[in-house]
């Protein structure tokens, strides 16, 4: 039996089209999704769209569309960027689904209301409708939310639900410490600990029908509709066939791949929900860094966003998906551009990796090949790429890659096959040539993919042009 292997992303907010920071998360989980299909795992991968809530539900009447179409447009683009990014997900999770979804979130609140963690309670507090929660002054500078500058804190005064998450702050501190609930890269592990070291507190889990009419109705109380934590997060469950059995297959998830804006979430609220109802925890939340425009982070209110749908309309998505996973430090911050973009295209995928397989798929198409040692593969430390990979070092991973990459293209030109017709010496690039094919697949599928097919073929020639220069 395969072990298995359940990763999910975020689920993105439906009030718009994706951005490339998202893509970069979903390229991301996607990698490691395809390096662990590879390596003989059960793999699930689970994506999906946040539909209710108040931005959701304001943006649409601000475009003058009822709430559900509107949502139906928007998720319907980030389906669309599973399809031109070739991610390999295996589902694709909305929150207004009434057959999917909402049966597993109402099981989950009725479960943390029968252990007495939902309680009910008149609040004043701070609202940032950017982040659709409830902030405190601590969370604010200059009043301003530090995510959503440029967006209006609103004081409000309701008696919604609360989730005891108090409660359980104390063993999540706890389990976060040991890696039981394990966070990396460790810098995020430790800013999340220091950001809750006064204990994590009770969370607002819905909001009166008379602001927020949009979502999923609270059990047993007709005014109040449920807030995105029990909604949204419950995707992770909803995603593998919670509340039937089924979910049992796969959960717990063994990566959450989250931004760093999401953590908290991840991290405090959700294991607490699940504590609550008894259910094991995710193993391990990935957290990786903001894309930035000129230093600053890219955002849908600050007017800087770049659309990997018009992106995917110009370059191919082995070009997209190489620059993500390429040009940026996992966990960290990184500057997007798309000059760099055609950059990396033009200089690594067509000059190195594409020149190389053309040029020697041409001399084997020539000479033909003789099976001896191969020398040249040596060079290759697949186990030390393998756990870069793993650890999410995607772009060390890569270097050492290309790195062999240059020793195959130094070989050829050291070697002169097309001069000494040294089939051996073909052999030994061919073999080394599908390996780094296999290697690659997780990052570049559609090109790998058909340098194995070319090089696994019992005819093998010179092949079309795997990677057009872009002008």
């Amino acid at each position: 039996m395969k072990d298995k292997f359940y990763i999910t992303t975020t689920i993105p907010y439906a009030n718009a089209f994706p951005h490339i920071g998202f893509a970069l998360e979903i390229v991301q989980a996607d990698i490691l999704a395809r390096w662990n299909r590879m390596n003989g795992k059960d793999v699930f991968f689970l994506t999906g769209t946040d539909e209710h809530g108040v931005k959701n539900f304001q943006t649409a009447k601000k475009e003058g569309l009822d709430v559900q179409d509107f949502v139906d447009r928007n998720s319907s683009g980030f389906r669309e960027l599973t399809r031109v990014l070739n991610i390999s997900n295996d589902d694709f999770i909305r929150t207004t689904d009434k057959e999917k979804h909402w049966p597993g979130v109402l099981a989950l609140w009725n479960i943390l209301k029968a252990n007495g963690d939902i309680y009910k309670k008149k609040y004043t507090g701070n609202y940032c409708s950017g982040c659709e929660r409830f902030v405190t002054d601590k969370d604010l500078v200059e009043g301003k939310c530090l995510d959503h500058p440029n967006l209006e804190i609103h004081q409000i005064e309701e008696e919604n639900y609360f989730f005891k998450l108090s409660k359980y702050s104390d063993q999540i501190k706890d389990l976060i410490v040991k890696d039981e609930l394990k966070i990396t890269p460790v810098h995020w592990k430790n800013g999340f600990l220091a950001l809750i070291k006064d204990g994590l507190q009770d969370v607002s889990f819905s909001r009166h029908k008379s602001v927020l009419p949009w979502g999923i109705p609270v059990p047993e109380d007709d005014e109040q509709v449920m807030y995105v934590w029990c909604d949204a997060l419950t995707n992770y469950l909803t995603g593998v066939g919670y509340p039937g059995e089924k979910y049992k297959k796969y959960w717990p998830a063994d990566l959450h791949v989250v931004g760093k804006d999401m953590l908290r979430f991840h991290a405090g609220i959700w294991p607490g929900m699940l504590l609550s109802a008894g259910l094991p925890l995710p193993k391990e939340i990935p957290v990786h860094g903001f894309l930035t425009v000129d230093g600053k982070k890219m955002s849908k209110s600050l007017g800087n966003v770049v659309s990997p749908l018009d992106l995917a309309k110009k370059y191919s998505s082995d070009a997209i998906r190489y620059s993500l996973a390429r040009g940026f430090v996992f966990g960290q911050d990184g500057d997007f551009s798309e000059s760099v973009l055609v950059e990396r295209h033009n200089n690594e995928l067509a000059d190195k990796l594409g020149n190389l397989v053309a040029r020697v798929g041409g001399l084997i198409e020539k000479n033909g090949i003789e099976k001896v040692e191969n020398n040249l593969i040596k060079k290759l430390d697949k186990e030390k790429i393998g756990n870069l990979i793993g650890g999410f070092e995607f772009d060390k991973a890569l270097n050492e890659i290309f790195k062999f990459i240059d020793d195959c293209n130094f070989y050829v030109q050291n070697k002169k096959p097309w001069e000494t017709k040294d089939k051996g010496v073909l052999f030994e690039l061919k073999e080394s040539i599908l390996e780094v094919a296999n290697l690659l697949l997780p990052f570049i599928p559609e090109s790998a993919q058909k340098i194995v097919d070319q090089f696994n073929s019992e005819s093998i020639v010179k092949g079309e042009i795997l990677f057009k220069k872009i002008e």
